[in-house]
């Protein structure tokens, strides 16, 4: 490796470090409050850089990256669909959310519910998150820095599997440090800080990249290129033949994105930290109008990469590496490098936080050990999140055997998110329907999905109809049994939600409009490339 490369590299991932420590220094790590909640202190800013770091992991970076290889343009769905689920946490969960002063959504799910529901939705995500997230980003994590950093010729181990593993473990302590010894703010404050390196170095991978393609005379021969040669990349609307088909939109893409970005603990636990109503309503929307910018940078350069080494044998999620390591100047590739170590840190170690505060709050200090000060929290907090780490890097070398990271992510994934989901929704939306009804509809549905997708029997059944259909039949069939049971056995008394006066719930005047110039901007990208 180049050593103006090498020092770059070490040069950012010091800075964000050493600033990180500096602005939360002084904060309370030892109290669940500062240390799940930051205090409550997050403005719209912080809110939203964290936001778009938590999400742009490197199974973003690599693994979407990698689609497009495959797929094209048709994968940013992935990226601008998520507005219309980041509009719908705007405007009507996250008020919900914040009304009851909550810090888990199980939390919610106890107070609408009852404590069985609470538990059962703990150990779905517990179990989904240690086998499923953490081990998908270490392994893309690992995968990325690979091919950025070239750590084969670097560190002069040839087994594939060796340095893959070496780089897992490598990565997947340096964020469980950062995860369980900093609380949520300092998450917070170095997601920003890597998200703004991160921004600006996609955005220069896209410049030189295109550059590239178009043989020194700049981006946009090298637009044109791409065009003349690959039309077919350049479609937004997806065929049958590909991972999103276009019809898929309205049913899996949607609810996927709906639950990823408005009752998936790892993303919203930073809403929960909002200073207030309006803080979270405009931390949400600036999210969105970033998450507009994610084609740029996500799904562009592996459409370049697709133009550069189609024909030499590549695998697709290796692609985005590739490009990285061969367009980037020594100095950038170093500062782009760190700037990718924050993402694959910034998504484990929220995650990592996340799950930590699933077990501490919800398992340890609501039935196992009631009398527990908030000391004690804290400190099993951190015990339960080094076994997850430990657990996520044994799984995350398993991983290499898949053909597309972020296909079998997405896949995976529906088998808890479609149930929580529907139980969410319903408990949100409902007064009568009870706790039984949502325990029949967790059970029951991630046993539904699970067995369709994973029987080889059943399996093929789902073929029938793209998967993302399947899911969306699924959810609403779990949602009619929900009402069903309400109609036939209601609550004895109906559910209100109370306002508890965690944080001042006064919405933000422009909400409103943001969110509908957000959506127009959706149907215009859309428009601009459906060919």
């Amino acid at each position: 490796m180049n050593a103006l490369t090498l020092s770059s590299f070490v040069f950012f991932t010091g800075l964000v470090a050493v600033i990180t420590w500096w602005l939360t220094r002084r904060d309370d790590h030892q109290h669940s409050t500062g240390y799940f909640l930051a205090g409550r202190s997050l403005t719209f800013p912080i809110i939203a850089g964290s936001l778009l770091m938590t999400n742009l992991s490197t199974e973003q970076m690599v693994g979407l990256n990698g689609a497009a290889f495959t797929d094209g343009l048709s994968v940013m769905a992935w990226e601008v669909v998520a507005v219309v689920s980041l509009v719908a946490m705007a405007m009507f969960f996250l008020p919900r959310f914040l009304k009851s002063g909550i810090t888990t959504l199980p939390e919610l799910l106890a107070l609408r519910f009852d404590r069985t529901t609470q538990l059962l939705a703990n150990l779905i995500f517990m179990l989904a998150y240690a086998i499923i997230l953490l081990p998908s980003i270490l392994y893309s994590g690992a995968l990325g820095l690979m091919g950025v950093l070239n750590l084969r010729a670097l560190t002069g181990i040839d087994s594939q599997m060796v340095l893959l593993t070496g780089t897992v473990i490598a990565v997947g302590i340096a964020g469980a440090i950062y995860a369980l010894f900093g609380g949520l703010r300092s998450i917070a404050i170095s997601d920003t800080l890597n998200g703004i390196g991160l921004l600006i170095g996609g955005m220069i991978i896209v410049y030189f990249g295109l550059d590239r393609v178009g043989d020194g005379n700049g981006i946009l021969a090298g637009w044109e290129t791409l065009k003349e040669t690959h039309p077919e990349k350049l479609n937004s609307l997806g065929g049958d033949d590909q991972s999103v088909p276009v019809s898929t939109l309205f049913t899996g893409v949607l609810l996927l994105n709906m639950f990823y970005w408005c009752t998936n603990q790892q993303i919203i636990q930073r809403t929960f930290a909002a200073k207030t109503l309006a803080e979270g309503q405009k931390g949400v929307l600036l999210t969105g109008a970033l998450k507009l910018l994610g084609p740029l940078y996500l799904v562009l350069p592996g459409i370049i990469a697709f133009q550069l080494y189609a024909g030499d044998g590549i695998k697709a999620d290796a692609a985005y590496g590739r490009l990285v390591f061969d367009v980037l100047p020594a100095p950038l590739t170093g500062f782009f490098a760190a700037a990718m170590v924050g993402a694959i840190l910034s998504s484990f170690n929220s995650a990592l936080n996340s799950t930590a505060t699933l077990f501490s709050l919800d398992v340890y200090k609501a039935r196992l050990k009631p009398q527990a000060s908030d000391e004690e929290v804290v400190k099993t907090s951190k015990w339960a999140g080094w076994i997850m780490a430990a657990a996520a890097m044994a799984i995350a070398p398993l991983l290499a055997t898949q053909e597309s990271l972020f296909v079998y992510v997405q896949k995976v994934n529906s088998i808890y998110y479609i149930p929580l989901l529907a139980v969410i929704v319903v408990g949100l939306m409902s007064k009568r329907v009870p706790a039984i009804a949502a325990n029949l509809a967790l059970v029951l549905g991630c046993a539904v999905i699970g067995l369709f997708y994973f029987v080889p029997t059943l399996s093929g059944l789902v073929d029938r109809v793209h998967n993302f259909h399947f899911i969306a039949i699924v959810l609403v069939l779990l949602i009619a049994m929900m009402l069903v049971i309400g109609k036939l056995s209601p609550r004895a008394e109906p559910w209100i939600q109370q306002d508890v006066g965690a944080i001042d719930m006064t919405p933000w005047a422009g909400t409103r409009i943001a969110s509908i110039i957000l959506l127009v901007l959706v149907m215009a990208i859309y428009l601009a490339f459906a060919g």
